[in-house]
């Protein structure tokens, strides 16, 4: 592709808005706005951690004050039924459908992600995120569950693969230097966005709620609104680095590990290497023993400590009257909150840590601790221990999203920085995989406990446990297998400068800062900031003031 041409106003011509070549950053323009724009889209697309909060609301819309139950409903018959209100299982299949099309869409389009820039597919993202949404709730209103898991699901699911995998190349260009930490602070934003979303979604539904109405639609249709303003302002915030530039003052060390590659795999070559699928297990199995547990938070909280909860320790869960159970859920929400704080900020402090310690040791850290800290879970849970137990999830969850936030730096590691968005994305494929086996492994062995008689408490959820300590042992064995690839898997350096020169509207040859990417935290940084730091702030305040009811 030819490189554009400037006219005399300064303008591209023949380039489109959402182009590649429209956001090659020129000299003043400052690295630091383009975490914030990343966050902006990251916070948007992290609802889909909270979308649980819909559940229960919506298995009552057509009843309002309780369920208009059909005994003989099935799954099929769910999916068309205008009589009958949904069940919660009916409606966690969104759930499931947001991470198997979010690694299946960052898979496929992952490469036209990298030709087409982040902008464009940052603009695909909301469009698909927010009219997902929309169309869900037009599915809210027509009470066609089929319709809310295509909006929601499917095409929303689209939306959060390429939302998702929009900055991570960008981040890890402009942050050579620390690409652990890049990374880190915008896929926090992921695990950050139920923390707004959740407590958000909430305070609408009270607000739209009438004798009629359980407020879910008028709730989608005004958060879509609210995240697309967000997503385009940081779709149009993103910018690239010009063909070899570098920070300011910044050489490449010399590779003090032989885990660090200065070369790069072309992306048609990643996947035929064992070490993509070792990488692939790697993070299918930390996401599956997270993820089931981060879904049925809640629950397992309620059902282990039931009483002692409200200050009866001795009153089992299924001894609870209407009005305990209503107390000790608002209590369990503080800890669904605790833990989503955890996973935010596990995913900036591991993946900042990557960069002091390795990638391959930092997932050392989470496969060992990780198994440790499964096998104590029922020892605390039959001790009563609440704040052992808690903790222990915390830690957990701090590295399920320490996990995602560092795998994009270990990729570049690995495979070198050309291709990294694209492979990134088609690694996320573990991701879909995870979202179907880790809900499976705990809701299906709790159902068939509860079936085999187990009453809900400690025991319900040990097995579970042992089995979660298991798949993590299988990822500390596979993560002990990777090294380094060989020779034959690189690109030569002529290939790389032609792969350049087509995607950059100047010339690879040239290396240095071009007086791009200085500034550091100045005025109109901190403002960028302060946009997306507020509402997560916000957030962060709310789940804490939620929190304190568990241990108060």
């Amino acid at each position: 592709m030819a490189a554009a041409e400037t006219r005399t106003d300064g303008a591209l011509a023949g380039v489109g808005l959402l182009d590649r070549e429209r956001i090659i950053a020129r000299p003043g323009f400052n690295r630091w706005l383009v975490p914030p724009a990343a966050l902006a889209i990251h916070l948007c697309i992290g609802m889909a951690y909270g979308f649980s909060v819909f559940w229960l609301p919506l298995s009552k819309s057509l009843g309002i004050t309780a369920s208009t139950a059909c005994p003989d409903l099935t799954l099929a018959s769910a999916l068309f039924t205008t009589a009958c209100d949904w069940r919660v299982a009916d409606l966690g299949w969104i759930y499931t459908l947001f991470f198997v099309l979010l690694g299946s869409s960052a898979a496929i389009w992952g490469g036209w992600l990298e030709r087409a820039g982040p902008r464009k597919a940052g603009v695909v993202s909301a469009c698909c995120w927010c009219g997902g949404i929309i169309l869900a709730a037009i599915g809210v209103i027509t009470h066609q569950l089929w319709m809310m898991w295509l909006g929601a699901g499917v095409i929303g699911g689209i939306g959060l693969g390429l939302g998702y995998i929009s900055p991570v190349s960008t981040l890890i260009k402009w942050f050579p230097d620390r690409r652990g930490m890049a990374t880190g602070m915008a896929i926090m934003g992921f695990g950050g966005g139920a923390m707004i979303g959740a407590p958000l979604a909430n305070l609408l539904m009270n607000a739209f709620k009438t004798d009629s109405s359980v407020g879910v639609w008028q709730t989608f249709i005004v958060m879509a609104a609210i995240y697309f303003v967000f997503m385009m302002g940081g779709a149009f915030g993103y910018r690239i680095p010009p063909a070899g530039w570098r920070p300011e003052g910044w050489t490449p060390p010399v590779a003090k590990s032989t885990m660090i590659t200065t070369k790069h795999v072309h992306l048609r070559d990643a996947h035929k290497t064992k070490q993509f699928w070792l990488i692939w297990a790697v993070l299918c199995l930390n996401v599956s023993a997270g993820i089931g547990v981060l879904g049925m938070a809640s629950p397992m909280l309620q059902e282990i400590f039931a009483g002692s909860l409200i200050g009866l320790p001795d009153v089992g869960f299924t001894q609870l009257d209407a009005g305990q159970k209503a107390s000790i859920a608002t209590i369990a929400a503080g800890f669904a909150g605790l833990l989503s704080l955890f996973n935010i900020g596990g995913r900036f402090f591991w993946a900042s840590l990557s960069d002091k310690i390795g990638r391959k040791n930092t997932y050392y850290c989470f496969f060992v601790l990780g198994i440790v800290l499964y096998a104590l879970a029922p020892t605390f849970a039959g001790m009563g221990n609440k704040a052992l137990f808690v903790l222990s999830f915390g830690i957990i969850l701090s590295m399920y999203g320490g996990g995602f936030a560092t795998i994009p730096a270990y990729l570049a590691d690995i495979f070198g920085t050309q291709f990294v968005g694209a492979i990134h994305g088609r690694l996320l494929t573990a991701w879909a995989t995870a979202g179907i086996v880790g809900p499976v492994v705990v809701n299906y062995i709790r159902e068939a406990q509860m079936a085999a008689g187990v009453a809900p408490g400690p025991t319900l959820y040990t097995g579970t446990m042992y089995i979660l300590a298991g798949m993590l042992a299988l990822g500390l064995i596979a993560n002990s297998l990777i090294r380094p690839l060989s020779d034959k898997w690189f690109m030569s350096d002529g290939e790389v400068a032609a792969l350049q020169a087509k995607s950059a509207a100047v010339n690879a040859g040239p290396t240095g800062s071009f007086g791009i990417g200085t500034g550091g935290l100045d005025a109109k940084a901190m403002l960028a900031w302060a946009v997306v730091g507020v509402p997560l702030l916000w957030g962060v305040w709310v789940t804490l003031r939620a929190t304190l009811a568990l241990f108060g």
